[in-house]
């Protein structure tokens, strides 16, 4: 057995950082889950979607808060206090972009929304769902691979978005002859490749976790 299995076995089981960790993956789903369903809809009805969006993005900020909180109260902690920190803060980051995204849409009144668009919402949507799935495995730290996994899964989606991305800007200055919607559409667009690449930190973190602890 080695130094760290010994003391993760003395250390009593956490009831309080795993949850709100798990909350705040849970959350970001949800979030990249309703942006994904608004673009898919007329500009009339995405408005529920967007205040739910608001609303979701307030509970992510309010569950890092409180992640915070219980770190200045708790002296025995999972794993390190800084990586604690570090993870709740990079997911928090990935939520506000996704929600950055969805403001810039209704700010600008985006009526026709791109298959780039689209496209950019599912695949950081799927990285969320990565992210909950690495996230759930660090109660125990014991199945390294599927961690390991979903990050590179996460990776691999963070350079299919910059593809998309490169792709859909040139497109947008060789096609758009409007400089309103060159901005609009460029805006929105660098925004969610922006969520992906925080999507990626978040899994940078997980992996340096993981392997700390394996």
């Amino acid at each position: 057995m080695s130094i760290n299995s010994i003391f993760q076995f003395l250390v009593p089981k956490d009831k309080k950082f795993f949850p709100l960790f798990e909350e705040a993956s849970s959350n970001l789903i949800e979030l990249a889950s309703n942006l994904h369903e608004a673009v898919n809809l007329p500009l009339k009805e995405r408005e529920v979607l967007f205040q739910r969006i608001d609303e979701l993005e307030q509970r992510g900020e309010d569950i890092t808060r409180q992640t915070n909180l219980e770190l200045s109260r708790n002296f025995i902690t999972p794993f390190d206090r800084e990586d604690i920190h570090t993870l709740i803060t990079s997911i928090d980051n990935v939520a506000d972009y996704l929600h950055g995204a969805a403001s810039r849409m209704r700010l600008y009144q985006v009526d026709k929304i791109t298959k780039s668009i689209r496209k950019m919402t599912e695949i950081n949507l799927e990285a969320c769902q990565n992210i909950d799935s690495a996230v759930k495995e660090l109660r125990n730290l014991q199945n390294f691979k599927v961690i390991k996994d979903a990050c590179a899964r996460i990776n691999k989606l963070e350079n299919k978005s910059d593809n998309v991305y490169n792709k859909a800007v040139f497109e947008i200055f060789e096609n758009e002859t409007d400089a309103k919607n060159i901005i609009k559409y460029k805006e929105v667009l660098s925004v969610l490749e922006s969520a992906t690449d925080k999507c990626k930190s978040v899994a940078n973190i997980l992996e340096s976790i993981s392997v700390k602890h394996s």
